[in-house]
């Protein structure tokens, strides 16, 4: 009777299943956030108005409790953080300048809790930044970049959102204030700082309360995975995610809180974290990982190496880059100091490139950078501090480069007068700069098609119509005419051929033709690979949830119809999850399809210059050495060529490329490429003269390059001499080209081989 007059509390808000909680572990930081806020405002065991009273009297005093503990100044958690922080030899400054440190913790107000006495116990606010579910994507872009680049930044307090697609490297050292119940979210964490290119051990301190039954559990399986850390070298964080595939983590947490106090139960939980973690199901799981899913035959191995080979050597990273940044930079009242050979320090950005990145959304730029570099080799150094590596992508270098085309861009367009020194001819010749791009369906927010890859290319047209391509940057290996050059050819620039607008339709339509076709060729075959495998994936993953929610939701339909009904899950519920999905995948496979629509965009005409040739201005007074060039490199090439045949290597004549080198031998023996500039020279010259673009060849493929001096005498060519292995260096960014003198390059050089 008594029962009856109790009043029942409704049932209200949101219910959540098994697989929800399964799809709530792999959910982002901020929809984490947002759910556990509206479960603790729905949450309660209570059933009766009666014993919800009861559960809020029993709630006030636990708040109670919790609020003399944390003015009691007496916290066992913060204090052990403390004697991490003071005790911990890896955790004090070096030589190497102060450590940076990363503290994970679950909830925000863990977090702010820290940051008060983190900050009280540092003396300075600015020395601390945090991330968190609350914190714009675009804000917390700019908080990883000063807790990258700023010295004054020490540690980062953060949250899971800090595990979602972020780079830490900077840092090393790592701190779990709390530990999540999934594991891929601790393997999330430890990735933030070891990550592929990690020179410095990493150490990752987790603060567990052994003494909770939620410790115990996770004692037992931090103390399993330091025992196979040290039999798997570490490997056993790779899959660590995957570990609990089975019985997922969370679930051995929930029932260690309930019923952990028996000791049945604990044993249980003890063999169950043993068996995940058994050392042969690791090393199973790390074997499987490793499998290779797709074969190639040697000729694709061949063609993918040929390719990389290529890449290399035609490279603009890092010596291109580096000599574009210097000068761009200081132009816009910027200054760089060296501190170590090739590594830089930057005091202040200029306030005109940051504001540029942050109106454009190229990213996040620092006000000041301790270190960057344009060389991957530089990013460390023993007992230095890490440098940022400027890159194209990074937002300080693409910054700087849409600020300066929007500066000059109009200067680029008027195109300017370039004179090179190598041409004995007498004729001009117009070079033009194209920019063309591929783009697929996908709509941007401004209506245009999504950009996928874009390109430059140089085309140069001479006074007879004649068009070719002109290669990488042949502008480098010019020089800005004078003045007085320019008076002298002006007299030239009213002839037809260069007037009008048929040179530009005529360069457009050259790289409609030859040069848009490989572009276009390239990006797509790459494209179209990758779009393959996703889709596969994407078909094979929600087919698969589909097919199982529509047959729950079948089982479901059936139950209920004879009176079984579930008050967790309904029928319905089950459909709806299972027609969400099916709309994901016709969303997703939408979506790839115009991932498919791959085409290119016509080129523009972005610059050009007119070229004048260095025997048109020197005319009767040119020197013989260059009025010979043509006939004497003709004639070394040949020898070259036939030499390298005799060694039973295959070249290929790419002079007409402008490259940087002028024959592409793929060796017998090793199946690499040779990139060899061939330089013919009168007998009894003094000289051989590199230009700009072939000098950044040579340092790009150190190895594979090789300087080919042919010495022709009296109308014969003498056999060929390989320079290999010559520590050039850069040149300066004014330089077109650089003189050596012949003798000693000969006196260090070798025969084919």
């Amino acid at each position: 009777a008594q029962r009856t007059r109790e009043r029942v509390l409704q049932a209200e808000g949101p219910t959540y299943d098994e697989d929800y909680w399964d799809d709530f572990e792999d959910a982002p930081d901020s929809e984490v956030e947002i759910i556990e806020a509206e479960l603790i405002d729905n949450a309660t065991a209570a059933r009766t108005v009666e014993e919800l009273e009861a559960e809020i009297i029993l709630l006030r005093d636990l708040e109670a409790h919790a609020l003399r503990v944390r003015r009691s100044g007496h916290d066992r958690k913060w204090n052990e953080l403390l004697k991490l922080l003071q005790d911990t030899p890896e955790l004090q400054n070096s030589q190497r300048g102060r450590r940076k440190l990363v503290i994970f913790t679950e909830h925000r107000d863990t977090l702010n809790y820290l940051l008060e006495r983190l900050s009280t116990l540092i003396g300075r606010t600015e020395a601390i930044v945090t991330i968190h579910g609350g914190i714009r994507r675009e804000d917390r872009r700019e908080i990883e970049d000063r807790f990258r680049n700023d010295p004054d930044v020490l540690i980062l307090l953060a949250t899971d959102a800090a595990g979602e697609g972020i780079n830490l490297q900077r840092a090393h050292l790592m701190v779990n204030y709390d530990l999540p119940w999934n594991p891929n979210r601790l393997e999330q964490r430890f990735g933030r700082i070891h990550r592929i290119g990690q020179t410095e051990v990493c150490h990752l301190w987790n603060l567990v309360a052994g003494e909770t039954r939620e410790g115990a559990v996770y004692q037992r399986l931090l103390k399993k995975l330091e025992a196979e850390r040290h039999a798997l070298d570490g490997q056993v964080f790779d899959v660590l995610g995957k570990l609990f595939q089975e019985t997922p983590l969370r679930r051995l947490l929930i029932e260690a809180v309930r019923y952990g106090d028996d000791p049945a139960v604990r044993a249980r939980l003890e063999q169950a974290v043993d068996n995940a973690t058994d050392r042969e199901r690791v090393r199973d799981l790390l074997e499987h990982q490793s499998l290779v899913t797709a074969s190639m035959d040697v000729s694709q191995i061949m063609r993918i190496r040929e390719e990389m080979e290529r890449a290399a050597a035609r490279r603009l990273q890092p010596f291109y880059i580096k000599a574009y940044f210097l000068q761009a930079f200081e132009y816009f009242g910027g200054t760089i100091h060296e501190r170590e050979s090739g590594r830089y320090s930057i005091n202040n950005v200029p306030a005109i490139i940051r504001n540029h990145a942050k109106e454009r959304g190229l990213g996040v730029v620092s006000t000041k950078y301790e270190r960057i570099c344009f060389e991957k080799a530089l990013i460390h150094l023993p007992n230095k501090q890490p440098a940022t590596f400027v890159c194209p992508g990074h937002p300080l270098l693409d910054a700087t480069i849409s600020l300066m085309l929007l500066r000059e861009r109009d200067t680029l367009k008027r195109g300017g007068i370039l004179v090179d020194e190598t041409d004995p001819g007498h004729e001009l010749r117009a070079l033009f700069y194209l920019e063309q791009a591929i783009q697929d369906a996908t709509p941007m927010k401004s209506g245009e098609r999504r950009t996928i890859s874009r390109e430059v290319h140089f085309v140069e047209i001479d006074s007879a119509g004649n068009v070719r391509e002109a290669g990488g940057a042949p502008y480098l290996d010019y020089r800005p005419a004078t003045a007085d050059e320019v008076a002298q050819i002006r007299h030239l620039l009213d002839q037809d051929w260069l007037k009008g607008e048929n040179l530009e339709r005529c360069a457009a339509a050259h790289a409609v033709e030859h040069l848009v076709p490989r572009h276009l060729e390239r990006v797509r075959a790459r494209r179209l690979e990758l779009i393959d495998k996703t889709e596969a994936a994407v078909q094979e993953r929600l087919t698969k949830e589909i097919n199982y929610w529509d047959l729950r939701a079948a089982e479901l339909r059936a139950q209920e119809q004879a009176g079984k009904i579930n008050a967790r899950l309904n029928s319905q519920r089950a459909q709806e999850r299972a027609d969400r999905l099916a709309e994901r995948l016709n969303q997703r496979k939408t979506q790839l399809a115009q991932e498919r629509q791959i085409s290119a965009a016509p080129p523009i005409v972005v610059g050009g210059a007119l070229i004048i040739p260095i025997g048109l201005l020197l005319g009767d007074q040119t020197p013989a050495e260059i009025l010979d060039r043509r006939i004497t490199e003709q004639m070394a090439m040949r020898a070259v060529m036939e030499a390298e045949i005799a060694l039973g290597n295959h070249p290929r004549d790419v002079s007409a490329q402008n490259l940087g080198y002028d024959i592409e031998s793929r060796d017998r023996q090793t199946g690499r490429l040779r990139f060899i500039e061939v330089k013919g020279r009168r007998a009894g010259a003094e000289t051989v003269t590199l230009t700009y673009n072939e000098l950044y060849r040579a340092l790009n493929s150190p190895e594979g390059f090789i300087l080919a001096l042919v010495e022709v005498d009296r109308g014969n060519a003498r056999p060929p001499r390989y320079v290999r292995n010559y520590p050039f260096r850069e040149p300066d960014p004014l330089a077109s080209s650089v003189n050596f003198n012949l003798r000693e390059l000969l006196s260090m050089s070798e025969e084919p081989n």
